[in-house]
């Protein structure tokens, strides 16, 4: 699997993790040693990288942010309401594509093994697109989030490597697969009885492929994030209920770290915990309590070192 290097941006991020106590933490992890990571953060008041002290160690010039990464190469792929960009260190832009005027806002960006861009576009006419290097679109396809509600019609969609895109839909209640000729083959369903129901607001943001077939969804306003094998059975589950501390405060952004731990972001966190990492016993090992809301995040290193392979998120 690919190592993500971080280039220029490694050189910024502490290895100092057990010389200080910071916003970060720090958290006694299962094995009783200190983990504390570095992540890149998408949020209302922030959008750069936080070393594994919390602090603030890049500034993308521009809060508000919906989704984001750093790339292989080291530079950030930041998606705004209105555009999606990819920034040096020095904030030079080297790839732009602007929101359609047909559509009212942007979901999610994700760059692709071919070097194209994966963009959603939420409005009159829903779509999932390709982009190239160039900013032209080069596929496209319509989404069927069942509502006319652009903000909620979907978010964090991803390409899968079966060649599938794998979209949640908020107010449908379901995440989607979708082939690259627009059909959905598969929906997970997310407002089933033993989750709540539709009353329990469990609306899909994030949802992550897994190595072993199973998808890993965060449940906005439902505050939970679940499991589900390839038939839609609920395998995993946590939520305030099984986790100390009432961490879940609209969960959106996540990432499953190769340790098997999951990286979750309570957006709706305005104190206390914004961010923490659980085991799959339900063991918090990590936290940030800094003074940023988070929407989507990277996790980049623990302990000084790089995450290893693409990263699930």
């Amino acid at each position: 699997m690919r190592t993500f290097k971080l280039t220029f941006f490694a050189k910024l991020l502490t290895t100092a993790f057990c010389s200080a106590v910071s916003a970060a933490g720090p958290v006694l992890g299962e094995d009783r040693a200190v983990v504390q990571h570095s992540l890149f953060i998408a949020g209302p008041t922030f959008t750069g990288i936080l070393d594994e002290l919390g602090n603030e160690v890049w500034d993308a010039g521009r809060p508000g942010a919906r989704d984001g990464s750093i790339l292989p190469n080291g530079n950030a792929l930041i998606a705004w309401a209105d555009e999606v960009i990819e920034l040096t260190r020095d904030k030079s832009v080297v790839f732009r594509y602007k929101k359609s005027p047909i559509n009212s806002e942007i979901g999610t960006a994700q760059r692709l093994l071919n070097s194209n861009t994966l963009v959603t576009e939420l409005g009159a006419i829903p779509r999932l697109i390709e982009v190239d290097t160039q900013g032209k679109i080069v596929f496209e396809i319509a989404l069927q989030p069942e509502t006319d509600n652009a903000h909620m019609q979907t978010r964090m969609a991803r390409k899968l490597p079966n060649g599938n895109y794998l979209v949640p839909h908020l107010l449908a209640f379901q995440v989607k697969e979708y082939t690259p000729e627009g059909k959905v083959i598969s929906s997970l369903k997310t407002d089933l009885e033993e989750l709540g129901g539709r009353a329990a607001e469990n609306w899909p943001f994030t949802s992550i492929r897994l190595d072993n077939g199973n998808t890993l969804v965060n449940l906005t306003h439902g505050n939970k994030t679940v499991e589900f094998d390839a038939n839609g059975k609920v395998v995993w589950k946590m939520s305030n209920e099984t986790v100390d501390g009432t961490p879940f405060q609209d969960p959106c952004g996540g990432q499953r770290l190769p340790n098997g731990n999951t990286v979750i972001a309570s957006y709706g966190a305005k104190k206390g915990i914004k961010a923490f990492e659980v085991t799959r016993a339900g063991l918090m090992v990590w936290k940030y309590e800094g003074k940023h809301s988070i929407h989507e995040l990277h996790v980049l290193t623990t302990n000084g070192q790089a995450i290893e392979g693409v990263p699930l998120r």
